[in-house]
Parts: C-alpha cells; structure tokens; sequence
C-alpha cells in the first residue's frame, strides 16, 4: 500500500500546482499554452477528484486480491543494489513500460467496443489541466498501474528503486497533461521525453502519438505520429511560441479552404465553357 501511496503523492506533487495555474490562467503564461483556448477545469475538476479517489480505492481492492501472488514475486526490501544497478533498472522500467503502453493505448484506440465503453473516458476532456492526467475508466486505470509495475517484477527490484521508478512514471503522468510548454518545465531535463506537447495533441486530435515517453515509437511502428505534432515542433525549433505556431496553422487551413474553393469555382468555369462550346 505503500506503494500506492507514493504514487498518489507523486501524481498531485506535479498536478496541483499546474491545476492551479490552469484555473488563474494568468496573461503572462497564455503564450505558453498548447491550445489557445480556455481550459475545461469547471465541467472537469470535481469529476478528475472523485475518478482518482474510485480508481484507487478499486486499485487497493486488487492489490489485496493479488497480494498473494505479488509476494511470490522477486521484489524485495534486502540489500540496495549499487547505483548503476539502479540506473540501468529505471532506464528498462522507461523503455519496456512504455513500448507495453503504445500497444495497450493504440489497442484502446483500435478496439472499438474498448474505445467505446473504457477510453473514451479519458477522451472526453479535449484541453487537459495537470489533475486530468488520472481521469480515466478504472480498468484503464488499474491496466496502466500493471504495466507500470510489471518491468521491476520481472527483474526482481528493490521495493526503494521501485518507489523511484513510480515517482518518474506518475511525474510523466501528470507533466503530459498540464497544458503548457513552458520552456524552464523540468521534464525537459529528460533526454528521452518531448514534454506536455507530445500528449496534449493526442487529445487534441484523437488518434495518433499513443507512447507516453518515446515518440519515437510512433515513428518505428506504424507511422503514427499527429502531423500537427510534426508540425508544431518544426515551427518551434524556427522559434515560434505555442500562440503563434496555432495561428500559423489557422491561418494554413483558411489558405486551403480558399485554394479549394479557388478550385472548385475553376472547375464550374472550365465546365460551363466546355459545355458551351459543345
């Protein structure tokens, strides 16, 4: 239980303060936002609280159910391994945890009766605010928490390291929904992981950008990386800010809905003469 409890600290460390921010919406951080349009914090904050506090309670039910099997396991509280050990345990947990959840979350997406009746849960906020990150069904909820704990059973992790890799996991939980790409955000420290944009545009398209921490698995299976993502990060390596890369793909879509229109009038002109010389 202890376990769960440092997970739930870890997530609101970083998804309260962000709420706060995403409930004063303050002008001076407006340009940092990923969507510029307001957050959906009244119609889902009391919802995001009561959905945290269910999931975990269930959460608890199951562990209690499992526990006996859980103590059949590798997991241990004896001797620390020395740092490397540790290290080189976190960088696998990182890796095989979210290669698991690409697949898991792009099967959410693919399955339509899981689609319908789990996922789309978490679907239904569209511009997400840090207490978001944990609003969701409670089997997806409880399917993640597996994943979660899956890579330190099968190498046996000290229960310490364990607690490391749940803090790590829950920072990114809760960091991808907070809505801002803010340059001084901390999770930029990670080599390895792009930051809020990455999964802000999931919900904001749909589909497409299933990882958590690597998008470079979008890239290696299956082409799915948002465009719009693409898009966004080239504009910014230009030294866009996050309101102007959003008017420079507005201003893009009027630019091809008055090309398509430019188009279909020719057409009606080059089909009208064609007519009359008939």
């Amino acid at each position: 239980m202890a376990t769960l409890a440092i997970s739930l600290i870890a997530f609101l460390s970083v998804a309260t303060p962000w709420t706060i921010v995403a409930w004063l919406d303050p002008a001076s951080l407006r340009k940092y936002k990923i969507q510029q349009k307001p957050f959906e914090f009244k119609q889902f904050f009391w919802p995001s609280i009561i959905r945290i506090i269910i999931n975990n309670i269930i959460l608890v039910g199951l562990l209690i159910v499992a526990w006996p099997l859980m103590k059949q396991t590798g997991v241990h509280a004896q001797e620390v391994p020395v740092w490397y050990v540790i290290i080189a345990q976190l960088l696998f947990f990182v890796l095989f945890d979210d290669f698991l959840y690409y697949w898991m979350h792009r099967y959410f997406h693919e399955n339509k009766w899981l689609l319908k009746h789990v996922h789309s849960v978490h679907h239904r906020i569209r511009n997400t605010c840090g207490i978001n990150g944990n609003y969701m069904h409670w089997f997806e909820y409880a399917a993640t928490a597996a994943l979660m704990l899956l890579g330190p059973i099968i190498v046996g992790a000290h229960i310490y390291v364990v607690w490391i890799w749940v803090i790590i996991r829950q920072f990114e939980g809760a960091d991808g929904h907070i809505g801002y790409d803010i340059p001084w955000n901390p999770a930029h420290l990670f080599p390895i992981y792009k930051g809020p944009v990455y999964h802000d545009f999931h919900h904001a398209k749909f589909k497409g950008n299933y990882a958590g921490f690597l998008p470079y698995l979008d890239e290696y299976f299956g082409k799915t990386h948002i465009p719009a993502y693409l898009r966004y990060l080239k504009a910014k390596k230009e030294g866009l800010s996050p309101v102007e890369i959003e008017q420079q793909e507005i201003d893009a879509k009027k630019l091809k809905r008055q090309q398509s229109r430019a188009a279909q009038k020719e057409s009606k002109i080059t089909k009208t003469v064609m007519n009359e010389s008939v």
